[in-house]
């Protein structure tokens, strides 16, 4: 499930922001935005995954969805939710037409603006350009 969640991530970035991202498997502390859309897969089990970017990271969406220079915290806090809807939507399409464990998603909600310290079964970190954004998921 994790696998999709991560190709949905990178799409994102090469096709919603047109530039390519490194992907790792480290996570450092650093201040983010934090959203996060709860899942249940098939076999019923739910998970939260999360979302977190840095405010640099969410003003390049702003700056391509909204045309804004410099978007104001209420505004960065709407891209960032809806980024995660984006990803996590396409990532339950990429797993439906893989036919590997489809599962169903939630709305998503704003968890905090905070030090990304959150506990998670797997997580990457995605940058761009010198800003970031973390992906995790924990079981729940």
């Amino acid at each position: 499930m994790f696998h999709t969640i991560v190709k949905a991530s990178e799409n994102f970035c090469i096709h919603q922001i047109g530039l390519s991202c490194t992907i790792t498997n480290t996570i450092t502390n650093m201040r983010t935005l934090i959203a996060y859309i709860d899942i249940q897969n098939s076999e019923e089990k739910s998970f939260r995954v999360y979302v977190a970017a840095q405010q640099g990271f969410v003003q390049k969406i702003s700056k391509i969805f909204l045309e804004e220079d410099e978007s104001d915290e209420e505004t960065l806090m709407d891209m960032l939710l809806e980024t995660a809807n984006l990803i996590i939507g396409s990532a339950k399409v990429i797993a439906e037409d893989e036919n590997k464990n489809p599962y169903n998603i939630s709305t998503p909600h704003f968890h905090g603006i905070a030090d990304f310290d959150i506990d998670c079964d797997e997580a990457i970190t995605l940058e761009l350009e010198n800003d970031k954004m973390i992906i995790g998921i924990k079981e729940l």
